[in-house]
């Protein structure tokens, strides 16, 4: 729970930030290759499903309520909490935003990319390390050191 608090924190503060201080289309420098711009997204990721609103609440429900099934049955896996805590706060941030808003507000810019928050973040990192425990699961590192059993 602290890490997806901690996610749903940190994400609606920024988006705050960046809605107070950045008009919506506008960008600012921030660092050589990132800029900072507000844009809002009426879809899901990179504005796939704008306008779907019952498509998206859809999918993000289905999506939420599958991670979490997976968790209750795998609860003892090594680290589970942390992908998991990373992509429920991801999701909860932005759907606060669309139940708030009806959008999302994007605003990490990176070349070549399309816009995004820190929930889309979490997200991301989250799904990278879900497939890194369940990985690691798979190949039986999560094993106690004597394999499992005592040897006879």
């Amino acid at each position: 729970m602290l890490v997806v608090g901690a996610v749903v924190l940190v994400d609606q503060l920024t988006k705050r930030w960046v809605s107070s201080s950045i008009a919506p289309g506008d960008t600012q420098r921030f660092l050589p290759a990132i800029d900072l711009v507000h844009v809002e997204n009426h879809g899901v990721a990179f504005g796939v499903l704008a306008g779907g609103h019952t498509a998206v609440s859809i999918l993000v429900g289905a999506a939420l309520l599958g991670l979490l099934a997976y968790f209750v049955r795998h609860a003892n896996r090594p680290l589970l909490w942390l992908p998991t805590g990373l992509l429920v706060g991801g999701a909860l941030g932005n759907v606060l935003d669309r139940l708030r808003e009806g959008s999302v507000t994007d605003f990490i810019k990176l070349p070549l990319w399309p816009a995004f928050n820190l929930a889309d973040l979490s997200i991301t990192v989250g799904v990278l390390a879900l497939l890194y425990v369940v990985e690691e699961r798979a190949r039986g590192h999560d094993r106690p050191a004597d394999g499992g059993g005592a040897r006879r």
